[in-house]
């Protein structure tokens, strides 16, 4: 019988409501993941804190009401991906500079400060905005 590698796997997905309500469970869940995924530190940090600006800005701009923001996780390779999808296919994130008196407006730009790149797609239905993490080049 042939044998097959198979590659990496680890991957969590799960939706939540749009209500900023949903944001504390939101940061459990993707802490518990990456522990048990042996990603801690720094980089957890990192990456929760991404998780968590990408999220508040799907809940906040999505205009689709009673909306779901699907939330994904995943090691590819010697990199770590996080993706927040939402409904409201055309509203594009944008990054800005606000300016020093602004109370908000600035997540994207933490975020392109934590991750090593990040960007947006477009699905058939939605938007997907992601942001990658290398982990090779972290201590976990």
């Amino acid at each position: 019988m042939p044998t097959t590698a198979v590659a990496d796997q680890r991957r969590d997905t799960f939706r939540v409501s749009k209500h900023k309500r949903s944001l504390p469970g939101v940061r459990t869940r993707i802490r518990k993941t990456l522990a048990g995924w042996g990603i801690s530190g720094a980089l957890a940090d990192d990456v929760t804190l991404s998780a968590d600006e990408l999220v508040s800005n799907a809940i906040r701009h999505c205009r689709v009401t009673f909306a779901l923001i699907e939330i994904s996780l995943s090691v590819q390779g010697a990199a770590l991906l996080v993706e927040v999808s939402d409904p409201d296919r055309d509203r594009i994130p944008r990054l800005r500079a606000p300016g020093p008196d602004e109370e908000s407006g600035r997540g994207l730009y933490l975020v392109s400060q934590l991750a090593d790149s990040w960007g947006h797609r477009h699905g058939r239905h939605s938007k997907c905005v992601w942001a990658r993490f290398v982990i090779a080049d972290r201590s976990c």
